[in-house]
């Protein structure tokens, strides 16, 4: 088998939504200080322009899949990355705070949507021997894109464009949206799409494309596998049966936003600020921390099929929950601000090679075929609308309660995670999607 051109070219375009996915989610971090001081917010305020965006995630998510299935994957991620220029130049020159809400939720809107198009759009194109590793360069790029925004804020801000920096912060999103946007007209749809719409010239033309050793038989063998789908598309998620990997998909849902990363990686610069740091040192430090998620998300991705899923989950459990401890320690005794930074890097590092690795490949793991889409689809849900919640509060209970207690309730939920991933969660490296079926189901 050849990694063709086209293969890399596509990989890389569906991957660049994966890029403005993780820019788009954290740019507002960087904008705390100004957006509060013009729009005059309050911390509850600022919560929800920090929320809203999420909630046209959890939209973006639940409508693009069908979206996908009736334009195909390439055209639906058209409609994402137009929205993603909309939203980076209405928050640029949005006059009021209401207009900044509207362009943060369409912002949402393709952040969710391009969270479930981009990877399904690779795995689509990709031969079987490589699709694992070309779909985890969208996870990858969605990191590269969150140290990017930290960059990018980093560098804006000593520019000394005083009242209008946050909007250059805001509005820089546009320059890869509109290259998402243009070189999406350079890929093809993907041959199973071509298939669904008996095009089926089209499809075997791109299944040579994409380096497929026997084209005519993946040809075959994918129209089997619509039909089979076709079948089993009334089989409804919620029965007895799959209880518990309905259980494991919530929880880990849940357990992913509970852990507060998210909330950190939205308000890491007023996170330093608070602990003392001056606006310039608090942009250099968040630097580290989308370092860390990079480095962390790497050897998450090598360790993975080595020491398990549950494994890296109950390392990950005890390192987060010792850095975040320290964290509310750092706050409580308004000492040793100096390791604060420290302290933080430690908790995305052990997060990013744990749940950040984990999650998205137990929930693809837990279900069997016929109910997938749906159980990781129930997944997502509960992953995005917890981030919403959680990004809505953290600022409320910062300011109304203290810096500490968010971070030693983010601990709390650590030691609970442990102990329901020790007594509940299956290991699930090393089987076969049958054989997890078969432990479930006993």
């Amino acid at each position: 088998m050849t990694i063709t051109g086209k293969l890399l070219l596509s990989t890389a375009v569906g991957a660049l939504g994966g890029m403005l996915f993780g820019f788009d989610t954290v740019v507002i971090s960087g904008t705390q200080e100004q957006l509060m001081h013009i729009f005059h917010l309050s911390p509850a305020a600022w919560g929800q322009t920090v929320s809203i965006a999420l909630w046209g995630t959890v939209a973006g998510a639940l409508g693009a899949g069908s979206l996908g299935a009736r334009m195909g994957g390439r055209n639906a991620l058209r409609v994402m990355a137009a929205l993603y220029v909309v939203s980076a130049l209405g928050c640029a020159l949005a006059l009021n705070w209401p207009m900044l809400m509207i362009f943060r939720f369409i912002g949402g809107l393709g952040i969710g949507g391009s969270s479930v198009l981009g990877p399904v759009y690779i795995s689509e194109l990709a031969p079987a021997a490589w699709r694992g590793r070309l779909v985890a360069t969208f996870q990858m790029m969605v990191v590269i894109g969150i140290l990017i925004a930290y960059v990018s804020n980093w560098y804006i801000d000593r520019l000394g464009l005083g009242a209008r920096e946050w909007q250059w912060q805001l509005g820089v999103a546009v320059l890869p949206a509109i290259a998402f946007l243009v070189l999406l007209y350079t890929v093809p749809q993907s041959s199973r799409f071509l298939i669904t719409q008996n095009s089926l010239g089209d499809a075997l033309t791109v299944l040579r494309q994409m380096g497929a050793l026997n084209p005519e038989g993946e040809l075959e063998d994918i129209r089997r596998s619509i039909h089979a789908e076709s079948l089993e598309k009334s089989e409804p998620l919620f029965q007895s049966k799959y209880r518990i990997p309905i259980f494991l998909a919530i929880s880990i849902g849940m357990f992913n936003q509970l852990s507060g990363i998210n909330a950190i990686l939205y308000y890491t610069n007023s996170i330093f600020t608070s602990a003392g740091l001056d606006r310039l040192s608090g942009f250099s430090q968040s630097i580290y921390i989308g370092l860390a998620n990079l480095v962390g998300t790497v050897l998450g991705m090598l360790l993975i099929d080595k020491l398990g899923r549950k494994t890296l989950l109950l390392l990950g459990a005890v390192g987060t929950c010792i850095s975040l401890a320290c964290v509310g320690l750092i706050y409580s005794t308004h000492s040793h601000t100096d390791l604060l930074v420290w302290c933080l890097v430690g908790f995305i590092g052990f997060f990013a090679v744990s749940q950040g690795a984990v999650i998205w490949v137990y929930l693809a793991e837990v279900f069997p075929t016929r109910v997938r889409n749906k159980g990781q689809g129930l997944g997502a849900t509960t992953h995005w609308v917890m981030n919403a919640i959680i990004a809505a509060l953290f600022p409320i209970a910062a300011v109304k309660l203290s810096r500490a207690v968010p971070f030693y309730f983010f601990a709390a939920m650590m030691v609970v995670q442990f102990v329901v991933v020790l007594a509940m969660y299956p290991e699930t490296k090393g089987k076969t999607l049958e054989q997890l079926q078969a432990q479930l189901e006993r």
